[in-house]
């Protein structure tokens, strides 16, 4: 919620100033480029307490701490795949792990 609220606040600065510029006959790409730097300098000297708040959410999701998203299916085989691995203890699953220099798509 934090990040749609500071893009709704930065879009709240952006449409106005868009319209003002081309109101005055800057032309469209001006308008675009003026707009978009005033909305930014107010935006960061006026509300850092949400950006930050946004900036955290972001940080909390994509950071590598949250768990993974998985579609019914991934999470109904994640679950049958860890009943089988419980009840044969003497089988052992390996996952190899590829460096990204190994890769196939990738060359040095």
């Amino acid at each position: 919620m934090a990040v749609v609220k500071y893009f709704l606040i930065r879009l709240a600065l952006f449409v106005p100033l868009f319209a003002l510029f081309v109101f005055l006959q800057l032309g469209w790409l001006l308008a675009v480029v003026f707009g978009g730097l005033i909305s930014f300098a107010i935006s960061y000297l006026f509300f850092q307490k949400q950006r930050n708040a946004a900036t955290a959410v972001l940080q909390a999701r994509f950071g590598g701490r949250a768990m993974p998203l998985r579609t019914d299916s991934e999470g109904e085989d994640a679950e049958a795949e860890d009943r089988l691995v419980d009840s044969h203890p003497d089988i052992t699953i390996r996952n190899l792990i590829r460096n990204s220099e190994s890769s196939p798509g990738r060359r040095s």
